[in-house]
């Protein structure tokens, strides 16, 4: 039997302890931002970019009590340009995947329906079937 020092049984003074929330609690850049999206037969769908929050005021302060946001929906788009020039691209260039399509969140963000499904694919669709199509030998995979 080991015995235990009562100066480390005792909350420390000033420290409550950490609210409980009733879903996962996410830490954005770490978990969410600049991931993979694969689709549910892990096909590479899109990188997320940015998030979308619901019920965030834009341009308000947040009083503390203010409880964590949730998340909406995670996009992709055209970033690059303003990574490098600064700014922030339209909200209408962004693609949104919605947040109950997501299947798990580890190390790339896995979604369960497939990614033909999705407006994200479109740009990929298009060049398939207009160009690539078009090139002899385009319609299937080489042998």
């Amino acid at each position: 039997m080991t015995r235990r020092s009562k100066r480390f049984d005792a909350p420390l003074p000033g420290l409550e302890p950490a609210e409980q929330y009733a879903g996962q609690v996410l830490d954005a850049r770490l978990h969410l931002l600049d991931r993979q999206v694969l689709d549910r037969d892990g096909v590479p769908v899109q990188v997320v970019d940015d998030l979308e929050l619901r019920d965030v005021p834009f341009g308000e302060s947040i009083p503390s009590e203010t409880p964590a946001p949730v998340i909406e929906s995670i996009l992709s788009g055209p970033v690059l340009g303003t990574r490098i020039f600064g700014g922030r691209p339209p909200s209408s260039r962004f693609h949104r995947v919605s947040w109950d399509r997501i299947a798990e969140i580890g190390i790339a963000i896995h979604l369960g329906v497939a990614g033909s499904t999705l407006d994200v694919t479109w740009v990929e669709r298009w060049v398939r079937d207009r160009i690539i199509s078009r090139i002899p030998g385009g319609h299937h995979d080489p042998e």
